[in-house]
């Protein structure tokens, strides 16, 4: 199930976010208007319906994380971005992947308590 939001999700949202592959989490950030789209089976799926909300491609990035392990990963297809100077599936600058990385806790923070 594809959630999307800007709030944290609550635990019963968790839950229904792992439906797809259980032991992580899709998800796809506009880090600046900080939206967060998660659950999906594939990327591109989360960005379209934030595109559609009216997000800027520029700013929606995407990754997930690894609920056995709770590493984040920044790893996506939709992340290959020459334009943008981001020539791999990883977000290449370091800031943005903080900034990503810090964002994917708050909208998952309920995994940390």
């Amino acid at each position: 199930m594809v959630i999307t939001k800007n709030q944290s999700f609550t635990k019963e949202e968790i839950v229904k976010l792992r439906e797809q592959f259980d032991v992580y989490i899709k998800t796809v950030i506009d880090v600046k208007k900080k939206n967060c789209s998660a659950g999906c089976d594939r990327h591109f799926e989360s960005e379209k319906i934030l595109l559609d909300q009216g997000a800027n491609q520029n700013n929606l990035w995407g990754g997930g994380i690894d609920l056995e392990t709770m590493t984040i990963d920044c790893n996506s297809m939709i992340n290959i971005r020459p334009s943008q100077g981001n020539s791999s599936n990883e977000i290449q600058d370091k800031k943005l992947r903080k900034e990503f990385e810090k964002l994917t806790k708050y909208f998952l923070k309920e995994l940390y308590e």
